[in-house]
């Protein structure tokens, strides 16, 4: 039931026509994928994304103490090992400018299924992801962002560029 709302409550989100033109079917997250990004990757040919979830940007730094890091590699590293060790199923919800798929996705651990965007904002090896004006998509993740930055989560416990900030900053394309 809670998985319902969630996917309810994405779909809410999305911008009036984002569907486009026929829902797709559900979808298991398959273990032979190439992962681009902590929230991106690409299985059978298609690019698949998560919707409302920003992952720190590969290249740029992490540094917890004396150790130097790429942030996106970290980002990447934390969405591996969620979606390779949980079985994850995902709604597809349409396409994105550059022509990837946005999805909304639900691993199984143990026996609850959890919001896969939520679990890794809440590792904080991700980020909510905001609308060219710097409104949230979702308010459920900022939150949740709040919460892990609060607590010194993952990322949190270093020094980092937000990738949110960075992507803001640059000219539109």
């Amino acid at each position: 039931m809670r998985s319902k709302r969630l996917l309810f409550a994405a779909l809410m989100a999305l911008p009036t026509g984002a569907l486009g033109q026929s829902a797709q079917k559900p979808f298991v997250v398959a273990r032979d994928i190439q992962i681009e990004s902590g929230d991106t990757w690409t299985q059978d040919g298609v690019k698949y994304r998560l919707y409302g979830v920003q992952s720190c940007l590969r290249g740029t730094d992490f540094v917890q103490g004396a150790q130097r890091l790429d942030c996106g590699l970290a980002s990447i590293a934390q969405f591996a090992a969620l979606v390779q060790t949980s079985p994850a199923s995902c709604q597809p919800l349409g396409a994105a400018n550059d022509g990837a798929m946005f999805v909304v996705c639900g691993a199984k651990v143990g026996e609850v299924t959890i919001d896969v965007g939520t679990a890794l904002i809440a590792s904080g090896y991700a980020f909510a992801a905001v609308a060219k004006s710097g409104a949230p998509i979702n308010e459920n993740y900022l939150v949740t962002e709040l919460v892990a930055k609060n607590a010194r989560q993952g990322l949190w416990a270093g020094v980092f560029t937000h990738p949110v900030q960075m992507l803001l900053a640059r000219p539109a394309q």
